[in-house]
């Protein structure tokens, strides 16, 4: 049975707040009125109904600043970036990050996008989200220290 996501609404902002700083090892922890803005400029977001995994992506054109999201700016002038993409504990294993990405994906295509981009932690080490990116198609490109974070990740791509 495919997934059925939708944008988030106004009502969905804590719990979403709560399932990103859950994760704040892999994504990085936000305040209420960050993650607001976040999800406010995002090119595409999408939850499932029960509130236990979202995507936040951003293209080219997304008003943010970013070390990560930069880093693709500087070398690409056409893209989809996933910013972050996370599904609870409870509902691993269900192939709903895969699900979410396929929805990023077909959404870069409609608006003619041939390139998406993204970052995983290298360190520490997210070797299931590695593992994620490569059974997808991505391919590593980069890596780079976090500033002001005692972190690095590798840079992926991934032709649409």
């Amino acid at each position: 049975m495919p997934h059925i996501f939708r944008a988030p609404v106004e009502a969905d902002l804590p719990t979403l707040l709560k399932l990103n700083n859950d994760h704040a090892l892999e994504l990085s922890e936000l305040a209420e009125d960050e993650f607001r803005e976040l999800l406010k400029v995002a090119w595409r977001s999408r939850v499932t109904d029960d509130l236990s995994a979202m995507v936040v992506a951003f293209d080219q054109d997304t008003a943010r600043i970013s070390q990560n999201f930069d880093w693709f700016k500087a070398r690409y002038p056409r893209f989809a970036y996933v910013d972050r993409v996370v599904v609870a504990e409870a509902t691993r294993g269900q192939g709903l990050a895969r699900a979410l990405y396929d929805d990023v994906i077909e959404a870069a295509r409609a608006e003619g996008q041939t390139l998406l981009c993204a970052e995983v932690n290298l360190d520490p080490p997210n070797p299931a989200s590695d593992a994620l990116h490569t059974s997808v198609g991505f391919t590593p490109v980069g890596s780079a220290d976090v500033v002001g974070r005692d972190k690095s990740v590798r840079y992926y791509v991934r032709p649409l």
